[in-house]
């Protein structure tokens, strides 16, 4: 059995935490909004506000579903220092720069930042990521970049 799990396993991004800003009651038994601080790490300079869905105990003991929470999610990005460019991934790949576990290991809440470079902007999209389907679940921001640090400035 362990062999058949390491492979998935080897699959999951090791989870980037963001710090947690706030967190709004829901509903009375106990599911919560959590808005995190995303801070991107390779760019400097920009932060994003992560919100998303917690389920309570009530609510998966009431559900039957342990291991899951909702993949919605909501993102807002914005400058908050200088930013420098020097070490990111370009092309329309982007790159990963926060994951979260939302199962036990199927799924994970993600953060992408792609870089415009014709209009000097990053986006940042905010989706999920299943192992066995795809989801149309997701949420972008966008960080106008026009005065930035490039490599070599």
């Amino acid at each position: 059995m362990l062999r058949g799990i390491l492979p998935v396993l080897c699959l999951v991004p090791l989870a980037g935490h963001g710090d947690e800003v706030g967190r709004a009651d829901v509903d009375w038994i106990g599911n919560d909004i959590v808005i995190e601080a995303v801070r991107d790490s390779e760019v400097g300079g920009v932060t994003c506000h992560l919100a998303y869905f917690e389920r309570s105990v009530l609510d998966r003991l009431s559900q039957g579903n342990w291991f899951e929470d909702p993949s919605n999610s909501a993102i807002e990005c914005v400058r908050t220092g200088p930013v420098d460019l020097g070490g990111i991934r370009r092309g329309p790949e982007g790159e990963d720069v926060f994951s979260e576990g939302r199962s036990l290991i199927f799924k994970s809440l993600r953060i992408k930042r792609i870089y415009d470079e014709e209009s000097q902007v990053l986006i940042y999209l905010a989706h999920a990521s299943e192992v066995t389907e795809g989801s149309a679940k997701m949420a972008i921001s966008t960080v106008s970049v026009a005065d930035a640090r490039m490599p070599g400035d």
